[in-house]
């Protein structure tokens, strides 16, 4: 197993040589879709005030927090440090520290927040299309292997189907939901008073 996974870490992260005119696509993707992701869960949560979309933010809040906890619990079990700290001739192109990479922290976040959204609204597929393509670009910089990226994704495909089908987790999300609603409405109240 653990030879498949450095063969083909091997393949994409030589693809980088290869096609090195596409590495400002991928270190993009790599370093600042994370950003990117919350400041459009911001534009949609105060985009037009649904509840809806508002319960999808919420959902794919909750969907990041329990799928990184599970996430952690898996590296308890699993350590695996980064391809560039245990093989040679790794084509790194962006700055990492040596941790445990498994399970990938950035393929959790995106994978949550894309899948929920996708969940949400079935019609934009280009949320499964970005979550996938953030993936690919941890293995094509060098930081992890695609075992790591896998087993993130799975955990937060997972984690986000049971958000959004288990009662008790839209119960969880209903209530989070209503707190804020009630603390927005007593902070826009004191403020018109």
């Amino acid at each position: 197993m653990r030879g498949l996974n450095e063969d083909l870490f091997r393949w994409v992260n030589e693809l980088s040589i290869d096609h090195g005119y596409l590495n400002p696509i991928f270190i993009g993707l790599a370093e600042y879709t994370v950003l990117l992701t919350a400041l459009v869960c911001l534009f949609v949560w105060f985009q037009n005030r649904s509840r809806y979309n508002r319960a999808m933010v919420v959902s794919a809040g909750l969907t990041f927090v329990l799928a990184e906890l599970l996430g952690k619990i898996a590296g308890v079990f699993y350590f695996n440090q980064q391809p560039f700290a245990e093989m040679s001739r790794v084509n790194l192109l962006i700055q990492k520290e040596v941790n445990n990479s498994f399970p990938s922290d950035h393929t959790i976040f995106i994978f949550s927040i894309c899948v929920i959204f996708w969940l949400f609204h079935k019609r934009h597929m280009y949320w499964l299309i970005i979550a996938c393509a953030v993936g690919f670009s941890r293995i094509w910089v060098g930081v992890h292997y695609p075992f790591d990226v896998l087993a993130g994704a799975a955990i937060a495909c997972l984690t986000a189907v049971a958000v959004v089908y288990l009662p008790i987790c839209q119960k969880s999300v209903d209530a989070l939901l209503s707190c804020y609603e009630w603390v927005e409405q007593k902070l826009v109240g004191k403020r018109t008073k």
